[in-house]
């Protein structure tokens, strides 16, 4: 049995495991928002940085890309990589993945997509929504083991270029970071 991860974060950039195809689409009725906490690879527990998780609204479309891993031990491999590399999303779902804007039959369907909730009973990283300024002075500041959360979010918003997505939120954030960064010392 073929299996499938939705990335719409990192995973856009960096799979990280061993996959037979890759597909770019997006999911319906999700927006990508900085609202999740990450304490291990892009900040730390003293100083969060944000990463990406997906919020649910209606008639939006979240872009990202679809990996099809074939291979059963290959799936093995990639689901055991992805608990520790995804441990802060607190959610799995399965989505259906669209390639054609106008289609209402989906490319793929049942792609595993992790997602971290706004629930911090069961995600104490959960920071929410914040203004864009203050969203991207929090990301400015943020380092953790991966590296500079700044990092993260430039290669995102590279990526959703590359892939034709001009997603708003990602590019106003970038556009503010760099603003930051630019009337530093």
């Amino acid at each position: 049995m073929v299996m499938w991860v939705f990335g719409y974060g990192s995973l856009i950039t960096k799979a990280g495991f061993k996959y037979d195809e890759r597909l770019v689409g997006f999911i319906k009725d999700y927006r990508r928002v900085f609202y999740q906490g990450s304490t291990d690879h892009r900040g730390t527990p003293e100083f969060p940085g944000r990463t990406v998780t997906l919020e649910p609204a209606e008639g939006e479309i979240c872009w990202g890309a679809a990996y099809k891993i074939s291979n059963k031990e290959d799936q093995e491999i990639a689901l055991t990589y992805l608990e520790v590399r995804e441990k802060q999303y607190d959610k799995k779902e399965y989505v259906d993945v669209f390639t054609e804007v106008n289609a209402t039959t989906p490319a793929i369907s049942g792609a595993l997509v992790y997602i971290a909730s706004p629930n911090k009973k069961v995600n104490v990283n959960y920071l929410g929504p914040a203004s864009v300024e203050d969203i991207a002075r929090q990301i400015v500041q943020a380092e953790g083991p991966t590296g500079p959360n700044r990092e993260y979010l430039f290669l995102l918003e590279k990526a959703l270029l590359q892939i034709g997505c001009k997603d708003k939120h990602v590019i106003d954030l970038a556009n503010e970071v760099r603003r930051i960064i630019s009337e530093e010392p």
